[in-house]
Formats: structure tokens, C-alpha cells, sequence
């Protein structure tokens, strides 16, 4: 009988799916989070921090594979914890690992750690600078996994373009309120920036696959059909059919704003968010799709059609949810809101 599958993280929006995933496949599931989630029948939880070394040794007993998506995410904007949840948190996971003699470790990076990309698709060879600290963070983690890997430990790094899928929230959540709302939603410019998605299935289908090859490598996973900002969030107004428009604004001066009230906390935005969303990014998957025998089976119009349907059928719940993670919460508008009041004098 094959040994314990870890998911770190496993309370988490990517984590919980992940989780469901592993369990279908007939797998013994244990997971390590701080935060609350309802599990398939079966799985056992360690509520403990990726931070107590201690008890990440204990979570390690036994396991043969783990799935490491512990991650503190942009939302949070706090530099000093980016770098002891993402960066300690994946040494203590690493060294619990290392002396329960793991077979397998899969840990979800970051498209941040690449930053805004001087050219597309980025591929093996385009370089890694990250230009925030949260991605900065998580670069230091993948220098961690190959210090590690030099030691004996089998670790693949996946690195996943921004995740969509039902249940996801955090920032979009916001998107999804103002559409339910027949609001209007900006892109920056003529919003023509190429940006690429993927969806959690898609995404746990490439780890799941991972887990099972041996040799420690690097695999970019995003959708394999995708356009422009624009044409998405058309789509997607399209698809809800409540009056929603797609607006453009000004980009400098709507990324400087976004960056001096992310600073004043008056916005939910990250340093991230006002980096990437008028940018273009989007990953060469033939490698990905060619080693691991994979292919996306979403596209990004068809994965924000599900995480909108998702949101309208489950928003009360969500409305209501307590001590769960970023990206499985709602998320305070905070100055966004007058923004969104400003943009529906374009109609």
C-alpha cells in the first residue's frame, strides 16, 4: 500500500481542491494548515504553522509524497511574513522531508517569481526576477528546493500562471460582486495585454502527474487557449448578462494609484496586482504538456464562466465564511469601491 500523501496548505483554495483530487484517486490524504476547511471523509488534519518546525516533522511521519502549497499571497502585503512563511516555512517542510526520507516532494511556486517579462511566452529560458517581495519570496523558496535537491531529495517545482477555478475568491471576488451588480469593469489601456490563466483542476492534474516522475525539475502550467484582458472580461459580462461594461482607464496613472493606496492600505490591491494587470504573460507549455503527458482542458473564458457561476450560486455562504483562507474569502473593497462608483459615470 503506497504511503501518506501531505497537502500543505490543504485548507487553502488550491489545497482543498488538491486534496479532493488525491482522494479520487484512492490516496491516504493528510493535511497541514492553520486555517478550516471541510475535508473529504478520511483525511486527516494537523492544524498546526508551516513555521513550527516541530510539528512539520510530525506532519512528515510516514508520508511518501508531499504537495507543498503553504503560501502567504499577495493579499496579505507583509514583506517580513512573505519571506517566514514562504521561504522558512519551505525549509522546515524541506528538512522534515529530507530526514523522513520522502519519495516525492511537488511545490507550487509562483509566476511572480519571473516579474513583468520582457518578452513571451516565457519559457526555460527566460530568466527569473521577481520584482516584488511576494514573489521575491517565492523565489527564495525554489533556491531552497535545489539546495535540497543537491542533498538527495526529489523535488519538482511547478510553477502556475494566475489560478481560476470554482470556489476561488480573493481579488476576484470583487470582480465577480461588481458584475453581479451590473457594474462597470476597467482594463488599463486598450486592455490588449495577452494573459494567461489556469484552472485548479488543471493545475492539480499536473501535480498529481509530477508527483509519480522521478528526477527533480521545473514545469510552467497554464491554459493552452487564452487571449487578451479585454476580450476575457467581455466574455465573461457576456456570459453573466447583467449590463456590465467593459471600460478602459488611463494605465499610468491607474497603476500609480494603485500602488500608493495599496501602500496606505486603503486597497486591497497588492504590489503584484498593479505590476501584472496591464501587462502580458503567458507560459510555453510544450514541455510541460510533452514530459508529464498533460494538456489543459480549460480555457480562460470557460474557467471564469465557472468561477463566476460558482460565486452566484454560493455567495451567501461566502458572504458569511470565517477564518479561511485569502483566496477562499471575501475581500473588504476598501477604496475600490468609490473607484467602482467612478467607473459607472463612463456608461
Amino acid at each position: 500500500m503506497s504511503g501518506i500523501q501531505l497537502v500543505t496548505g490543504g485548507a487553502g483554495y488550491f489545497g482543498t481542491l488538491l486534496v479532493e483530487a488525491l482522494v479520487k484517486e484512492g490516496k491516504k490524504v493528510r493535511i497541514l494548515d492553520i486555517h478550516d476547511a471541510d475535508l473529504p471523509n478520511g483525511v486527516e488534519k494537523i492544524r498546526a504553522d508551516i513555521r513550527d518546525a516541530a510539528a512539520v516533522e510530525r506532519a512528515c511521519e510516514g508520508v511518501e509524497v508531499i504537495h507543498h502549497n503553504v503560501a502567504l499571497v499577495p493579499l496579505a502585503k507583509d514583506k517580513e511574513a512573505f519571506f517566514a512563511v514562504n521561504e522558512g516555512g519551505t525549509k522546515n517542510l524541506l528538512e522534515a522531508a529530507l530526514k523522513k526520507k520522502v519519495r516525492k516532494v511537488v511545490s507550487t511556486s509562483s509566476s511572480a517569481v519571473y516579474g513583468a517579462p520582457a518578452r513571451n511566452p516565457v519559457d526555460d529560458n527566460t530568466p527569473t526576477l521577481p520584482a516584488e517581495d511576494y514573489g521575491k519570496a517565492k523565489l527564495a523558496a525554489e533556491h531552497l528546493c535545489h539546495d535540497y535537491e543537491k542533498r538527495g531529495l526529489d523535488v519538482t517545482i511547478i510553477r502556475p500562471r494566475t489560478i481560476m477555478g470554482h470556489g476561488r475568491l480573493g481579488i476576484m471576488q470583487i470582480l465577480f460582486e461588481w458584475i453581479r451588480q451590473g457594474r462597470n469593469i476597467p482594463v488599463l489601456g486598450r486592455g490588449d495585454n495577452v494573459y494567461q490563466f489556469v484552472h485548479a483542476d488543471d493545475l492539480a492534474s499536473a501535480c498529481l502527474k509530477a508527483a509519480e516522475r522521478p528526477g527533480s525539475t521545473i514545469y510552467n502550467v497554464g491554459a493552452e487557449n487564452f487571449g487578451t484582458m479585454r476580450g476575457l472580461l467581455e466574455s465573461l459580462v457576456r456570459h453573466a448578462g447583467t449590463g456590465s461594461r467593459v471600460v478602459s482607464v488611463p494605465s499610468s496613472p491607474a497603476v500609480a494609484m494603485m500602488k500608493v493606496t495599496s501602500r496606505l492600505g486603503v486597497s486591497p490591491l497588492g504590489a503584484y496586482h498593479a505590476l501584472m494587470y496591464g501587462k502580458s504573460m503567458h507560459f510555453d507549455v510544450s514541455r510541460t504538456k510533452r514530459e508529464l503527458d498533460w494538456s489543459a482542458k480549460y480555457s480562460n473564458e470557460e474557467m471564469f464562466a465557472d468561477s463566476y457561476d460558482w460565486y452566484i450560486r454560493h455567495r451567501d455562504e461566502v458572504l458569511h465564511r470565517r477564518n479561511a483562507s485569502h483566496h477562499r474569502s471575501p475581500v473588504r473593497q476598501g477604496v475600490l469601491s468609490a473607484v467602482s462608483v467612478a467607473l459607472n459615470f463612463a456608461r
